[in-house]
Order: C-alpha cells, then sequence, then structure tokens
C-alpha cells in the first residue's frame, strides 16, 4: 500500500513505530528503509505486480514489513498465520496460485519449520531478521491497475463459520478507508503504544491496528501469541490500547483475582473488543477490574473490517456493538416481530470480491451493493446495532426460533460456568440444542438443565449439555462452532455430558 510508505516518510522518522516481539525498538525511518530492501529482494528475485504471496508469520516487525512492501509492489499479499497445519498452508497455496512465499522465523519456530519444508532460502537480512522466501514458482500475476478501487491490497483466507474458508480481496482503497475510520472512531494518536497480540493474519489485528497505527504515527507493540505475563509486562511498559477477543480480557482478570492482585497500567486508556460475541457478565467484571469502559464492535473480514463501533466519549453499558460507522449502511434484511433478521451492509468497506469464486461473489452481494453478512441482527432505539448470532446458526426448535447467543448469554450466569458454545443438530422431525461448556469441575448436566429451566423458556432449553475441556477455536481465539459437533461426537454418542 503505497499510501501508507507515503504517510511513514512523511510522518516523524525518528518516533518508534514498531516494538519487536524481542523488544527491539525500530523508528518510522527503520521501516522505510526496511520496506524498500524488501522490495528489492523481491523485484530480484522476480516477484511482480499481481502475484500472490504468502506471508506465513507471526506477529512480528518482519510480518509487516512483508506485508506492506508486497502490496507496494502491486503484489497480493496473503497473511498466512503459521500456526496453520501443513496441509492448510498447502491449500492456501494451490487456490491461490502463490508465486513465492516469505516467512517470520525470528518469531516463530513453526514459520520456520513450514520454510524448510517448501524449501525457502535465505535472501539476505533486515534489521528485523532474516529474508526466508520459498519460490519462485510458476504463477499468472493477476492485471494491475492504479486504481485503488480496483487493486488488491491483500487477500484474506477467512476462518468462518462454515469449514470452508474462502479468499477475500480486500482493495488498497478498502484498507485505506478502514485505517483511517479506525483512527477517527478511536481516536488514535501519535503518542499510543497499540499492543497487537491478535494475529496479524486476522483482519482486525492487520487492518484495525497495524494498518490504523501507521495511519497515526502511532507505535505497534508485536506479541506472536497471547500470554497473560506478557500482557502484564507489555502494560507496564506503556501500552495504551489493546484490542482483543473477550477471552483474552477474562484470562487477565481470571489470572490477576488468583494472585490477589491489580493490574498495573500506567498508561491504558482504551481496551476493546471484537472476534467474537461479549458476553454481558464478562463485560461488567473487565470493566470493574480494568477500571475502564469495554469497547465493542463488529465487523467482518469481508467489510475490512469496520462497521460499528462503540465511541470512547459515550461507552454503552449494554452489549451492543455501538453505532454505524460513517459512510456505512446498514439494514435488517426481512426482521421478524422483534425486528431480528439478516445485517446487510453497503459502503466504502465491501469487499471487492471472493478470489476465484464468482458464485460465491454474487450470492454474496446484491446487485445493489449490500453484502450479507450471514449474521443476524436488529437496530436499537438509539440507532446502535445488536448482533444475535448466524443465520446459519439459528436454531429452530419445535418452531421456535432459538438464537445460540441468547443461550450462551443466560449459561455463562451460572457461576461454575466460564464459557459456553451452543449449536443446532438435526434430529428427526426437529433440531435439538446442544450446549458445551468450559465449567470448573462442580456442575453435572443435570443442574446446568435444571438451573436453565429456572431462566430460559422451556424450548430454549438445551436437550445436551456436555462439559468438555477445551473448545476448538481459531487461532483468534473465535470457537470453531462447525468444529464442535466432530470433536465431541464421542462423548455425544455415548450421552456422556
Amino acid at each position: 500500500m503505497r499510501w501508507i510508505e507515503e504517510l511513514i516518510e512523511a510522518g516523524d522518522q525518528a518516533a518508534i513505530a514498531i516494538i519487536d516481539h524481542d523488544g527491539a525498538r525500530f523508528t518510522y525511518a527503520d521501516l522505510v528503509a526496511m520496506i524498500g530492501q524488501l522490495r528489492d529482494v523481491l523485484t530480484e528475485i522476480g516477484v511482480r505486480g499481481g502475484d500472490r504471496v504468502l506471508v506465513v508469520a507471526e506477529n512480528s516487525a518482519s510480518f509487516a514489513v512483508a506485508m506492506l512492501a508486497l502490496a507496494g509492489l502491486r503484489a497480493w499479499p496473503i497473511p498466512v498465520n503459521a500456526r496453520m497445519s501443513a496441509d492448510e498452508i498447502d491449500a492456501i497455496r494451490a487456490h491461490a496460485g502463490a508465486r513465492a512465499a516469505l516467512f517470520t522465523p525470528e518469531a516463530s519456530d513453526l514459520a520456520a519449520g513450514h520454510a524448510l519444508r517448501l524449501s525457502a532460502r535465505p535472501h539476505g537480512r533486515l534489521a528485523a531478521g532474516e529474508v526466508l522466501i520459498a519460490g519462485p514458482w510458476e504463477a499468472v500475476p493477476e492485471p494491475v491497475s492504479v486504481d485503488p478501487h480496483e487493486q488488491v491490497g491483500a487477500l484474506m483466507y477467512t476462518t468462518g463459520t462454515t469449514s470452508q474458508p474462502k479468499a477475500v480481496m480486500l482493495t488498497h482503497a478498502n484498507l485505506t478507508w478502514n485505517a483511517e475510520t479506525s483512527c477517527r472512531v478511536r481516536g488514535i494518536r501519535a503518542d499510543d503504544d497499540i499492543l497487537a497480540v491478535l494475529p496479524g493474519s486476522h483482519i482486525y489485528c492487520f487492518g484495525s491496528a497495524m494498518l490504523a497505527a501507521f495511519h497515526a504515527g502511532a507505535t505497534v507493540r508485536f506479541q506472536p501469541r497471547f500470554s497473560v505475563g506478557a500482557v502484564l509486562a507489555a502494560y507496564r511498559d506503556g501500552v495504551t490500547i489493546m484490542p482483543a477477543v473477550p477471552q483474552m480480557y477474562q484470562a487477565i482478570v481470571e489470572h490477576l483475582r488468583r494472585v490477589g492482585e491489580k493490574p498495573d497500567l500506567p498508561r491504558l486508556r482504551l481496551i476493546s473488543s471484537g472476534g467474537a460475541p461479549l458476553d454481558p457478565d464478562w463485560k461488567a467484571g473487565i470493566e470493574a477490574f480494568f477500571g475502564l469502559p469495554l469497547h465493542n464492535g463488529y465487523g467482518l473480514t469481508e467489510t475490512s473490517p469496520s462497521v460499528s463501533v462503540t465511541r470512547p466519549d459515550r461507552p454503552r453499558t449494554d452489549i451492543s456493538v455501538g453505532e454505524v460507522v460513517d459512510g456505512v449502511e446498514v439494514l435488517i434484511d426481512a426482521p421478524d416481530q422483534g425486528g431480528v433478521g439478516e445485517v446487510l451492509i453497503r459502503g466504502p468497506n465491501i469487499m471487492k470480491g471472493y478470489y476465484r469464486n464468482p458464485d460465491a461473489t454474487r450470492a454474496a452481494i446484491r446487485p445493489d451493493g449490500f453484502f450479507r453478512s450471514g449474521d443476524l441482527g436488529r437496530i436499537g432505539d438509539e440507532g446502535e446495532l445488536y448482533i444475535v448470532g448466524r443465520l446459519k446458526e439459528l436454531i429452530i426448535r419445535s418452531g421456535f426460533n432459538v438464537y445460540p447467543s441468547e443461550v450462551e448469554a443466560m449459561l455463562t450466569r451460572h457461576p461454575a460456568i466460564r464459557q459456553a458454545a451452543v449449536v443446532g443438530r438435526q434430529v428427526a422431525g426437529n433440531e435439538e440444542i446442544l450446549a458445551f461448556l468450559l465449567t470448573d469441575g462442580s456442575v453435572t448436566e443435570a443442574d446446568v438443565k435444571d438451573w436453565l429451566k429456572d431462566h430460559l423458556a422451556a424450548y430454549k432449553v438445551p436437550q445436551r449439555v456436555l462439559v468438555v475441556e477445551e473448545f476448538p477455536v481459531a487461532p483468534s481465539g473465535k470457537i470453531l462452532k462447525h468444529r464442535l459437533i466432530p470433536t465431541f461426537a464421542a462423548q455425544l454418542a455415548d450421552g456422556v455430558g
């Protein structure tokens, strides 16, 4: 994204752009130099505009340099979490028709392992570390455009709630708009220190943390993986903004309560949640512990990602995902009596489409430009947006609509339940409700069902409640609901709760 490079070059070159995973600090001048060096290397080995290039990485300065250098060449960077399996990475490489792959060995042993497997070779060093590149492989470049609304700036493979990820084409204009919007609605300033602990391969971290920080001339502090100890150390060292998923905040709260400590937050001024539903009790507990409002927001990979966000100057006490951002339209399609329907979105944030999948693109983007989110939501009296679940996750039990998020919210009010995930499963002539729980070990399936009967309508009470050791999750921490039933098939078949 040449626009980012221009902003970097025009800003305070002596300011700290990146605090790396190992504590190394790089100024904006350092960042500009590394981008230029890597761009020269990529050109020399034959990477062209329109080529698709994997960046197999965990959060680090090398990751940021690779993404920006590739986009500056008008190649299509594909951020790939190094925690993916060999089969998953090979599938992305094949689908994308990749020209090459870059790796971040200093930040990730797994990235180094993938580099070895794909016969990557060293191509010199940057200040942030060794340049390891696999390829070039045979590939046909896509057309290159000077129009930022046409030129792809990143190809993001979604985790999604289904088993088939899609390749989302986000343009330079999409990413520019999102960086500017994130800065404006969050009030990001040049003196901010933003903790990037969510995977950079996830649009929330890449678009709304890293690119937004560079747009503001702020500092990005990279952590390759979430660790309570590392996050607490970053707080002490001056982090001002932390975007995360709710489970990360909850883990921090539980740890500090266990050791009887309060967090040391000398500069922290904004904590925000996204990427997963926010439980109301968790929100209240996190806010009380941090002494800060926990902001919420909503977006998807296909929307670059910003759609709505709560504002720092008017935090909300409920679990709405805030007000729709300026320039974006949201409609609720075919609402029921409670005003709930599919969330439709239109604006400068909407992706160009799914790569090599025109049928899926046509199904997702209506002729009038509205994107079908697949999420169920409603608009509140003050214009705030509420997300109540996924359209495909809607459970129809005995003719009644059951929203999993509603059941999950009630389950986590039980003092013994730490986390809940609810899905539906077809049975003869009906659909049954399955609840999967992480607990403190003190409750049984019967206990939970009895408790729910006093708190939910009878048709919303799950037919099965399973206590499990851990959930299948994406690297971002999002529960992969489509994997719950196959993961715990034996437990379901045995009738064990």
